[in-house]
């Protein structure tokens, strides 16, 4: 890919997860969401939390991290600001936690949907092949919300960007996670017998 589509597409993801957060001012959001999509409760006049929701989010799709958090030093410096998780091409990618989409569609070629939970934190799925969400749609925890695509552009591995912001700054999105539990996929056999 040449440099300078490189570089407007990075200067396009950043400002896609730089778009202000909707706050319950801006008035109600109207949902395309399924019947079984939960309300999202929106903290007392708009107010953010003072700290995310650590460990509490759900993975928006189980694979290996091929890419992790890395800070960047200024707004528009080098940094990946999210984590890779490998996954084949239409993997079903989840919400993460329940929110209302801020931004669902294109951004320099690649599909990205994001979306404002209510402490406070804004996470965005990137390099998308399909989008089944609109903005302004409620989502629920686990909610499909889109299919995963081919990801960074120049990788060989398909996978999911997963990226969040809190007060406007990057966060490392292994933070808010859940652990996950590996211990039904280990078996562990019997130990030998010590010698007397």
């Amino acid at each position: 890919m040449p440099l300078r589509r490189t570089i407007t597409a990075g200067i396009a993801v950043a400002a896609l997860v730089s778009i202000p957060r909707a706050t319950a001012a801006a008035g109600p959001a109207t949902s395309r969401a399924t019947a079984k999509s939960a309300p999202v409760a929106v903290p007392s006049g708009g107010a953010i939390p003072q700290d995310p929701a650590y460990h509490t989010y759900s993975w928006p799709l189980i694979g290996r991290i091929i890419n992790g958090y890395r800070a960047p030093g200024t707004p528009y410096g080098k940094g990946h600001r999210g984590i890779d998780i490998a996954a084949p091409v239409g993997t079903d990618v989840k919400a993460s936690a329940p929110g209302v989409v801020a931004f669902a569609g294109s951004v320099a070629g690649n599909l990205w949907v994001s979306i404002d939970h209510p402490d406070g934190v804004r996470t965005s799925y990137g390099y998308l092949s399909s989008i089944a969400v609109a903005k302004g749609d409620l989502v629920a925890r686990g909610q499909v919300i889109a299919a995963s695509g081919l990801g960074h552009p120049g990788t060989e591995i398909p996978h999911l960007h997963f990226g969040a912001r809190f007060g406007g700054d990057y966060i490392d999105p292994m933070l808010l996670l859940v652990p996950l539990d590996f211990s039904p996929l280990i078996r562990l056999g019997p130990l030998p017998a010590l010698p007397d």
